[in-house]
């Protein structure tokens, strides 16, 4: 998906969002982002803590451990 695509479609979500306290979060967690330095989250991590995200990212590379978005939408229906 293009720049341009992931803005207006970025836009259409917002548009169609009423609640002001989720719009607030949401404003809030891209103003963050948007001024973040790269790493600086990885780098706020314990060594405990990026052991545990590499090895989640190593469990997803495995088909067998992951669920579909179908399932996981039926689960919490």
């Amino acid at each position: 998906m293009s720049t341009i695509d992931l803005k207006s479609n970025l836009h259409q979500l917002i548009d169609g969002i009423q609640n002001t306290k989720l719009l607030e979060s949401l404003h809030d967690l891209l103003s963050e982002r948007k001024n973040a330095k790269a790493g600086t989250l990885w780098n706020s991590l314990s060594e405990s803590q990026k052991q545990e995200v590499m090895d989640a990212y190593e469990e997803s590379e495995k088909p067998e451990n992951l669920t579909s978005h179908t399932e996981i939408l039926r689960k919490y229906k």
